[in-house]
């Protein structure tokens, strides 16, 4: 299966055991579709937690606002709130992970500051 989106958050090394960690994230998929008869377009957002257990330095580049394409298989995780209720997520355990555009860094979202030289009449000519 694949599927592609944008990460929600800056990803996240988990130590499970004593040999093995996990690289949690998740991503936002923007979708949009218009009603039968309707002119409005609506947008949905669906939400997506990710788990990636084959190289945790794989984590350094999984930065929020990035763009990635997975590849992997959906799993559930069902159990119990504490009012007994039963309740369930799906996780999409991936095996693979494109990077298609990198998050924007801070040193390229800030404006460039405008240099300004004084222009003196000392000079040498």
């Amino acid at each position: 299966m694949e599927i592609t989106g944008r990460l929600t958050a800056d990803a996240q090394v988990h130590k499970v055991s004593n040999d093995k960690q996990v690289v949690n994230f998740s991503i936002a998929i923007n979708d949009n579709y218009k009603a039968k008869g309707s002119t409005q377009i609506t947008e949905v957002v669906t939400y997506i937690n990710c788990s990636y257990w084959l190289n945790v330095t794989t984590a350094q580049w999984l930065k929020k606002g990035a763009l990635v394409q997975l590849f992997g298989r959906v799993g559930l995780n069902v159990y119990s709130n504490s009012e007994g209720k039963p309740l369930g997520s799906l996780t999409f355990h991936t095996n693979n992970i494109k990077i298609l555009a990198f998050a924007k860094t801070e040193t390229t979202t800030k404006p460039i500051k405008e240099v300004k030289q004084e222009v003196t009449d000392d000079l040498p000519f």
